[in-house]
């Protein structure tokens, strides 16, 4: 064999060995911790993670469990999905990045700089935050966005259970962040309630001359999130910007992807 058609061999040989290595990647599982696991939502995010076929749950992180973020990364996950406070989910989410692992927050109510500069400096791991992960709900805001640029004024009603601890909530203060980019005037006004009975719902409404338009968005059971919180699982690790916030950006991308394809 001549020395040319050698080092041709050993090209293809190393393309193919890097294939196969690809192919192994992708039908692995990935390896998924739940930090605020004992939580309502971190129960439902790790029934969900369980059911997945291409998701294994590999760690909980809860204090009522005894068990901490760092107990988590020494299971090695892949991903680490936080549902816990506002005043813990940025440092949980810094020592996952330091640690070259993804993240996935629910949490809202924090300030994202000293994210933003964690993520900066690392670059190893994405991260990703949703102020909703049911995909209603993000239609429901890009449904708004796109009404507002045809009505003359909107105010945001955000309704959720006594316990959650945000007031406005994420979603309702992303919702008016992206009414305001799209009109040119300022946010409109939120309007928060917290009552028993309720579990998390939102009426955007609009109003012009001698009319009006509500949408309204309305999850019953935490398991309208799941859906969402295992696509981003499945997206973070290809993020090309992080930290990234809104699973419209994860959603509407996948809706691109298979409207080429058909």
């Amino acid at each position: 064999m001549s020395e040319r058609a050698g080092l041709r061999a050993e090209a293809g040989a190393r393309a193919a060995s890097q294939a196969q290595a690809r192919e192994r990647e992708v039908r692995a599982p990935i390896n998924v911790a739940v930090a605020g696991a004992a939580g309502r939502m971190g129960e439902a995010v790790c029934a969900a993670v369980s059911a997945a076929e291409d998701m294994s749950l590999v760690a909980k992180a809860d204090p009522l469990l005894g068990s901490t973020v760092s107990d988590a990364l020494r299971r090695k996950p892949d991903v680490l999905v936080d549902f816990t406070r506002p005043g813990s989910a940025v440092a949980n989410a810094i020592e996952c990045v330091k640690a070259g692992v993804h993240v996935v927050i629910g949490t809202t109510g924090f300030d994202l700089e000293p994210l933003k500069r964690e993520c900066a400096r690392s670059g190893s791991a994405n991260v990703f935050i949703a102020p909703n992960f049911a995909v209603g709900a993000v239609l429901m805001m890009r449904f708004a966005a796109e009404a507002a640029m045809h009505m003359e004024a909107a105010e945001i009603i955000e309704l959720h259970h006594e316990s959650k601890l945000d007031a406005p909530s994420g979603t309702a203060a992303r919702t008016a962040q992206l009414i305001a980019q799209v009109t040119g005037r300022s946010e409109p006004p939120i309007h928060s309630v917290r009552l028993p009975g309720l579990l998390a719902h939102q009426e955007v409404i609009l109003g012009a001359l001698g009319q009006t338009l509500t949408i309204r968005h309305d999850s019953l059971d935490r398991r309208s999130f799941m859906p969402g919180v295992l696509l981003a699982i499945r997206a973070v690790r290809s993020l090309s910007v992080s930290p990234l916030v809104g699973l419209e950006h994860i959603l509407f991308r996948e809706t691109d992807e298979r409207e080429q394809r058909m």
